[in-house]
């Protein structure tokens, strides 16, 4: 595989029209959203109409025909100037899309990605449970069969794009059974919204990704019809490594667009930013605090690019994923931090890009496997 992960015209393009989206239409208006804790439907929209969250999908399903290095494109671009905004297109793509697409019968495609494609209808993922993060094999959210009915009990939690006006479905993992070992068979099911029983909590207080959809999930006698199993019932558990996988080259490049971000600020803010007669910019201690979130950023986009190019390539990418989440994650938080200390007190504020993208940050680290499962994940890869 050639090493050089510079950009395709195409995918010059596409970043272009990306990052131009993200400073003329996202920024002027995302702070407002932000402070309010207000979910960005018009801005949703828009990148719907542009065909962002149909970037890796076939044009025969709505798509355009792109792949995952396209996707990890839009999400940098997005990311330098908001998290929120890229979390939504990157749960909407990786977490809601990306499954159905991977494991969905050509009915449940032809049913749903053609309006997830056009960001109409969004998709998301119910894995994470009170009980069950990291360990998501402690799933106690079950489904037993009744006739041609799946009957689902149990609750989700921490789950992105689960509670909009335009959330369509949520794909949840449950358990359908149990091995000859008593260890639980764990199924993929589709329950769309607003199915009875089917309850979405309020939106969580959160730290950061404050314009982001967030919330609590509740199952209580959910009846869905036995077609909505997506794959092979007792695949769920296979089927959501495969996803997370995959959306860690996502969240790579998002946490890259951030680490960026973070430096197109600072450059900014050194230039304009006067102390003892001169741009504080002058001084070597900020020169050096900017070479540094550069080379960091720099790094953190080969990083996610090989990993990319790697599953475009059909190659194994499993120990490059992890890394590349794993560093990009821990240096947007690096990056943040430096940032917020390069503009002060005007960095504690919320009126500046900086303080979002600090509270932002942290997520990073933990949504889509902590940094101490990429570090397990890693491990396991060089075979010890």
């Amino acid at each position: 595989m050639s090493l050089d992960h510079r950009l395709s015209p195409e995918l010059e393009e596409l970043r272009r029209t990306v990052e131009a989206f993200a400073h003329d239409v996202v920024a002027p208006k995302i702070g407002e959203f932000y402070e309010q804790h207000e979910f960005p439907y018009e801005i949703v929209r828009d990148m719907g109409r542009m065909g962002l969250f149909g970037l890796p999908f076939p044009e025969e399903y709505g798509g355009m025909g792109g792949d995952y290095l396209a996707l990890g494109v839009a999400l940098e671009e997005l990311a330098r100037v908001d998290s929120s905004v890229a979390i939504t297109l990157e749960a909407g793509v990786s977490l809601g899309a990306m499954p159905l697409f991977h494991f969905g019968t050509e009915e449940q495609k032809r049913e749903w990605l053609p309006r997830m494609c056009t960001g109409e209808v969004l998709g998301a993922f119910g894995l994470t449970e009170p009980d069950g993060g990291s360990d998501a094999g402690a799933t106690r959210t079950t489904a037993v069969r009744d006739g041609d009915e799946w009957v689902i009990n149990g609750s989700k939690c921490f789950i992105t794009n689960s509670g909009t006006d335009i959330t369509g479905l949520v794909t949840v993992t449950a358990v359908t059974g149990r091995k000859d070992d008593g260890s639980p068979l764990i199924s993929s099911i589709i329950v769309p919204s607003g199915t009875p029983g089917f309850t979405v909590g309020a939106p969580y207080s959160k730290v950061g990704w404050n314009a982001s959809d967030t919330r609590e999930l509740s199952f209580s006698d959910v009846r869905v019809p036995a077609g909505n199993l997506l794959g092979t019932e007792g695949r769920g558990y296979a089927q959501f490594l495969r996803i997370l996988d995959e959306g860690r080259i996502a969240i790579a490049a998002l946490a890259t667009g951030l680490a960026q971000g973070c430096v197109d600020e600072s450059v900014r803010y050194a230039k304009d930013r006067h102390a003892f007669g001169r741009p504080i910019g002058h001084n070597q201690a900020i020169q050096f605090k900017l070479a540094d979130m550069e080379m960091r950023a720099h790094t953190s986009r080969l990083a996610w690019r090989d990993a990319a190019s790697r599953l475009v390539h059909g190659e194994p990418f499993k120990k490059e994923a992890a890394l590349a989440k794993l560093y990009s994650s821990e240096i947007a938080v690096d990056n943040a931090r430096e940032a917020t200390q390069i503009h002060g007190g005007y960095g504690f504020m919320n009126e500046y890009p900086v303080a979002r993208m600090w509270r932002d940050s942290k997520i990073l680290e933990i949504g889509e496997g902590t940094s101490e499962v990429q570090r397990l994940l890693i491990a396991r890869e060089l075979g010890v």
